[in-house]
């Protein structure tokens, strides 16, 4: 849909007579909103922004039967040609440097440019994983000191760093389990999965090999302790349970969960991606937590899709800590000297490792930012800031529950997400048109039907970076879009309709992706 066709303006119309400036232009642009082609489109394989030698002919081709056959049909552009390509397209793009990014289970939140910084010194910015390790000590100094930290904050006993992201964190929690249980002899095969938790957590445990079974959450979004009491038995290895759960909703029964997993000879594994609404104020380990993975790039630096990698570090109780995947840093009590343990330099310390989670440290970048970050704020401030994080939150679902249906309002304080639901929009209008009115407005979209136990879902998350003025302004337009839906209007269902680009087929684009671009015919 083209909407500066929608106007009413013909050719010859005076611009000021239509009393709309969405009027079209020759060249498609809207002003220092630039419309872009495709790279395709703007430059030929003929051209060339650079002078190059001409090949050898006559020179050994040492490909043999890998020796491309037929040109690469890429464009070529000049200099200023493609740093303006990709200027104009970065111009449409949102960024948390533009705004609120109120990504539900996300923690989307500005990076202190102090932590980019830091990880851009010489000696961190620099390192190799290869490196002789009497050359990168200053580097396992930087991870010995984030594992304090984390184990502090945690009230754990290990941490492993080398996981990647959440998800391969994950793996790392539930495979720690799976050697302490076969450790002992003890070959159980199922993992209990409330309906709370993210749904990274079933998938893992099935990865790992286990059958998962699901556990039901109560009227108050919470999970349901007597279902899983009644579940639990000599086949069940652990729970594997997200607090801060994915209804915004803090687990108040975590230590009896944990107690009667334990009681049943299972263990527990908490997924903490939503760390950043109880840093400093609950340490996951004083409610029986066995291990926990940390993202990294969500509560102490910026997120995946913000700037850099993921990492995923897994905390580990006393009962898992010996099975700790290798490689990792220990110090040294009486000296301080720091020493990387690896598959050569095990020892009988630690025999119950499983091996390897990957192939060299972990992320050095993110390591090097989130330890700035730490430092940066000092114990009062991680404290703060995740309290920041819920009284925004929290502002938030009170600012808006009056106009849009809070599933789990009447349940108490929400932590660091608002959850708001579909209830009461006009029949035809859904959560999708929303969200895209949303993008008219100005703001990126909230996570939309997640979780999926509530239908129509909206997770809001205004993280702690976020001022007051700024969640008016978003709960001003939430409050017009909610208004809107509910009384069906149906411009919202063909919405955005000042974005770059109109509503895609997005439904077309997954079943029948584009996945190359063909040169029209004749040219």
């Amino acid at each position: 849909m083209n909407t500066m066709n929608q106007s009413g303006w013909k050719p010859g119309t005076p611009v000021a007579a239509t009393g709309d400036a969405d009027y079209p232009t020759v060249t498609g642009n809207k002003a220092l909103m630039l419309e872009e082609r495709l790279i395709f489109e703007l430059g030929t394989p003929d051209t060339c922004g650079v002078d190059l030698p001409e090949p050898d002919t006559d020179a050994p081709n040492r490909l043999g039967k890998f020796a491309r056959k037929q040109p690469m049909d890429l464009p070529g552009l000049s200099e200023p040609e493609t740093v303006r390509h990709y200027t104009r397209l970065s111009r449409q793009n949102y960024a948390i440097d533009l705004g609120l990014f109120p990504l539900g289970s996300c923690t989307m939140k500005h990076n202190p440019r102090l932590n980019e910084k830091v990880a851009r010194m010489p000696g961190f910015a620099d390192v190799h994983p290869l490196q002789p390790v009497d050359t990168i000590k200053g580097a396992l100094g930087v991870i010995d000191e984030l594992s304090h930290w984390l184990i502090e904050l945690t009230g754990m006993s290990a941490v492993a760093m080398s996981p990647k992201a959440g998800a391969h964190g994950e793996l790392c929690g539930i495979l720690c389990i799976r050697a302490a249980l076969e450790a002992r002899g003890d070959a159980r095969k199922v993992v209990l999965v409330p309906e709370s938790a993210h749904g990274t957590n079933p998938a893992t445990a099935a990865f790992a090999g286990y059958e998962v079974e699901n556990i039901p959450a109560g009227k108050d979004g919470r999970v349901d302790l007597a279902a899983l009491k009644a579940r639990l038995g000599p086949d069940v290895a652990g729970v594997m349970i997200t607090n801060p759960n994915t209804c915004g909703l803090f687990e108040r029964d975590m230590k009896a969960i944990s107690d009667a997993v334990h009681d049943a000879g299972g263990l527990v594994y908490c997924d903490g991606a939503n760390f950043n609404a109880i840093m400093g104020r609950v340490r996951p380990g004083d409610l029986g937590v066995d291990a926990m993975h940390i993202n990294l790039h969500k509560t102490f630096s910026t997120p995946h899709g913000g700037g850099g990698p993921g990492s995923g570090p897994v905390v580990l109780s006393e009962a898992l800590a010996p099975f700790a995947p290798l490689p990792f840093v220990t110090k040294d009590a009486g000296t301080g000297e720091i020493h990387l343990v690896e598959e050569e330099n095990v020892g009988d310390e630690f025999p119950g490792s499983f091996g390897r989670m990957t192939a060299f440290h972990g992320q050095m970048g993110m390591f090097t930012r989130a330890l700035t970050y730490i430092l940066s704020h000092g114990a009062d401030g991680l404290r703060q800031a995740s309290g920041d994080a819920v009284l925004n939150a929290n502002y938030l679902l009170r600012s808006l529950d009056d106009v849009l249906d809070a599933p789990f309002g009447d349940a108490g304080h929400c932590m660091h997400e608002a959850l708001f639901s579909d209830h009461g929009f006009a029949e035809g209008t859904s959560t999708l048109d929303l969200a895209k009115g949303l993008i008219d407005e100005g703001f990126h979209p909230m996570t939309m039907y997640f979780p999926l136990v509530v239908h129509g879902a909206m997770l809001v998350e205004p993280t702690e970076t976020e001022s007051k003025a700024v969640l008016d302004q978003f709960a001003t337009a939430m409050r017009s879009l909610a208004e809107r839906a509910k009384a069906g209007d149906e411009t919202l269902q063909t919405a955005p309709h000042h974005a770059p680009r109109a509503r895609l087929d997005e439904a077309q684009a997954a079943r029948k992706p584009v996945l190359a671009w063909q040169r029209p015919e004749g040219e």
